[in-house]
Order: structure tokens, then C-alpha cells, then sequence
């Protein structure tokens, strides 16, 4: 299907452990058009970068049909990875320039895997700067780390499709 036939969908992606490594969260926004929907899980012990991953993986493996992406993340380490490095990794072995094994391999090669469905153009947003996608992220990822911490279970549920956003109530003129 050729690019103007695509959908078009912006995702932007958070993830995150306190301490690192330690109970992890991560968070997916995905915008199309006037439907949104929200994504978090997490991981009983993780490391931020795998949250990070987690998050971009999720975020694509949501969609249903192959789409034109805008990616949005805070991390340069999933950025640069998957737009720079990833291509010399797999073509040496999984192995880094000095010859060390990829770190997060089984997570870089489903990213590699999801991306393959879809036209991904890759965007850095500085985090904490006032982008009201990525704020939002970073709530859903501390949410998703309380629930871990209040004994929830880590397992998460596949999303299957872009909802329409839930309508928030005004609040009444005093």
C-alpha cells in the first residue's frame, strides 16, 4: 500500500524504573486523527531502557494495519538504535562496533519486527519540556509503576485498536 493510502498515526512513547534497575513502567500515546488511545504496562524488575523499548514495541504492535508513523520518544538510546545502529548489529551478529553482544537484543530484534510493518519516521522530544504528549507519557508510566508497587500484576494486556479518547467532564462554573 503506498504511503498516501496509509493511515497516519502519531505515538509517542515514554518508559522508566526507579531505582534502574528496578520495578519498571512504560506508556504509549496513539493519536489518529480525533481517536486516542492510551497505553501503559510494566515489569517487576526492568531498567529504563528496557522500558523505553517496551513502550515503542507496544505502541506499534497496537496498530492493526500497516500505517505511516510519526514516533515520538524521549529516548536517544531507542532513536539512535533503531535508526542508526541497528542495521550494523544485525549484520554483525548482534554484536556492537567492539564486537560485545547488543544489550536488550530479544527487544531490539521486536522492534526491528514491528517496524517492518510500517512507514516509521523517528522523533526526539527533549523529556520535561512542556510537550503535553510526552508529559501525559511519563503519568502513565508513574501510574504504571504505582500499580506495580500496590501489587498488581505486571502482565499486560495486547491492545487491539485506536479508541476514541475517553471525554473528560467540564468542570462546573462556581
Amino acid at each position: 500500500m503506498s504511503e498516501a493510502r496509509r493511515h497516519h498515526v502519531k505515538i509517542y512513547t515514554d518508559g522508566g524504573c526507579a531505582p534502574n534497575p528496578g520495578p519498571g513502567g512504560w506508556a504509549a500515546i496513539l493519536l489518529m486523527g480525533t481517536h486516542e488511545k492510551e497505553l501503559k504496562g510494566g515489569e517487576a524488575t526492568s531498567t529504563n531502557n528496557r522500558m523505553e523499548l517496551t513502550a515503542a514495541i507496544s505502541g506499534l504492535e497496537a496498530l492493526k494495519w500497516p500505517c505511516v508513523v510519526d514516533m515520538h520518544t524521549d529516548s536517544q538510546y531507542v532513536r539512535d538504535g533503531i535508526t542508526k545502529y541497528i542495521r550494523n548489529w544485525k549484520r554483525n551478529g548482534w554484536r556492537t562496533a567492539s564486537k560485545d553482544p547488543v544489550k536488550n537484543e530479544d527487544l531490539w530484534r521486536r522492534l526491528d519486527a514491528a517496524v517492518e510493518r510500517h512507514s516509521v519516521r523517528w522523533h526526539w522530544v527533549r523529556g520535561h519540556s512542556g510537550d503535553p504528549h510526552n508529559e501525559r507519557a511519563d503519568e502513565l508510566v508513574h501510574e504504571a509503576r504505582a500499580e506495580l508497587r500496590r501489587g498488581a500484576d505486571p502482565a499486560r494486556v495486547p491492545p487491539h485498536e485506536i479508541k476514541a479518547p475517553r471525554k473528560r467532564k467540564k468542570k462546573a462554573a462556581k
